[in-house]
């Protein structure tokens, strides 16, 4: 069963190397957090494994690396320097400030100040000098980046409607409410992509993205069963958005959402684009007289169109810490606790923990270096030479990391050329022989 409660996962991130407050031995900073050995592995798998499902086993979609520091027309025209706010209020006795819908309890109304808007992106400098008027920001999100190399994009590779644009990466908002550890901080990265459509083809597609992105969660260990959708009403959709069905899932702080799919129509486009007034847009932009290209496409009658956006857009963290909370399991076993984590194979930080029955015995070290270096090379992901402690406290450590299987090479492992191979889940151990234990590993995944 999920973690019962946050400070369950906190606990297990720090003690085993996930993730650490960031800055921590100089008082922290709130709101960033460091991935450590096993969190950027864990990290990196969930990334790899949306990559995969988006762009490998699509012939739809293209990726995208886009720069983090983003000129300032970009998020003028996008609409981000105007409406990407929330409303701040100060509370006079505790001295506190907070977004305006999230005061808590122990706030009076009386002692709350009136609403400001506060824009939520950071500024830098950009050149030798600070001036106030060079000045880039850190992007809020991945998407703009997509929009501006629409044309490029399409360019380069001849695509035509349907298709999409993926993208990975940082983007960084200075929220007010930081809360629930790394569900909402200040820098984080994003799972996001722009899927452009024809116009009238919209819904449809719509409703095919949110099938496969809950079907993508349900295969990394998140059931369908832990997810709700909720459509987000006409009253509280972003001003681009057509209609939004959130992917919500119950944190152990509560339910939240987990990811967000849009209908963005085609604004993004249409507010980038040059000669807006030839394009029959059907969503209302700010004039762009910046713009230096006409982001549409010629339909089959040789008119004009602008793609509708289809966006899945997913944040990293949040799947960090969902897939961390399916997969955490407290387990009573002759009256001693084991804590699990039950990862799907293809996401476990490490694949195979390789441990040598005795750790000063050259044969078997030698031995188990070769088995070690051999599942490696199959490039599935992360072997670990275990070479530490008996072999109790190994099982029960590699449980606790998420290890999908331990192999342990002994003295009969030198007579018979057999290891013996754990399953993290059931417990069960066999004997193996060295030349099976390939295949073996790779039906792991």
């Amino acid at each position: 069963m999920p973690a019962t409660n946050i400070e369950d996962l906190i606990a297990l991130c720090k003690r085993r190397g996930f993730i650490f407050q960031s800055s921590e031995i100089y008082g922290g900073t709130q709101g960033l957090y460091d991935y450590g050995p096993l969190g950027v592995e864990l990290k990196n798998n969930i990334k790899n494994s949306w990559w995969k499902s988006v762009v490998y086993e699509r012939d739809d979609v293209e990726g995208l690396d886009a720069a983090i520091l983003t000129k300032q027309s970009v998020l003028k025209y996008s609409g981000h320097e105007e409406t990407f706010t929330d409303p701040l209020v100060d509370c006079k006795s505790c001295g506190e400030r907070f977004r305006a819908d999230q005061v808590p309890d122990y706030c009076k109304e009386e002692d709350l100040t009136e609403p400001r808007q506060f824009n939520l992106m950071f500024k830098t400098n950009i050149g030798p000098v600070d001036d106030g008027k060079t000045f880039a920001y850190l992007r809020p999100e991945t998407a703009q980046q997509i929009f501006t190399n629409f044309k490029n994009v399409v360019d380069s590779t001849s695509r035509n409607v349907p298709f999409g644009i993926a993208q990975i990466g940082k983007a960084f908002r200075n929220e007010i409410t930081l809360k629930s550890f790394i569900f909402r901080v200040r820098e984080f990265e994003q799972m996001e992509l722009e899927f452009f459509v024809v116009p009238g083809t919209d819904e449809d597609w719509h409703k095919k993205w949110v099938e496969f992105r809950v079907n993508w969660w349900e295969k990394q260990g998140v059931p369908k069963k832990s997810l709700e959708l909720y459509e987000v009403p006409k009253d509280e959709l972003a001003h681009y958005s057509k209609a939004t069905i959130d992917i919500m899932y119950k944190f152990p702080h509560g339910v939240e959402e987990l990811e967000g799919i849009a209908n963005r129509t085609d604004f993004d486009l249409g507010s980038h684009s040059k000669n807006q007034d030839e394009l029959s847009l059907k969503a209302k932009v700010s004039q762009n007289n910046e713009s230096n290209a006409k982001l549409a496409l010629k339909d089959e009658n040789n008119n004009w169109m602008v793609p509708f956006v289809i966006e899945p857009s997913a944040g990293v963290d949040r799947a960090v810490l969902a897939i961390l909370n399916e997969a955490f399991h407290l387990e009573k076993i002759e009256d001693k606790e084991r804590v699990v984590l039950k990862l799907k194979p293809h996401l476990s930080p490490i694949k195979a923990a390789i441990i040598p029955l005795k750790k000063n015995d050259e044969k078997i070290v030698t031995k188990a270096k070769e088995i070690k270096n051999k599942l490696q090379s199959l490039g599935l992901g992360r072997v670990l030479f275990e070479n530490s402690g008996n072999i109790g406290k190994n099982y029960r450590r590699h449980d606790e990391i998420g290890t999908p299987i331990c192999i342990t090479i002994d003295f009969e492992t030198l007579e018979e050329e057999t290891v013996t191979v754990r399953d993290r889940d059931t417990m069960s151990q066999k004997r193996v022989s060295i030349s099976d234990i390939e295949e073996v590993f790779k039906k792991l995944f």
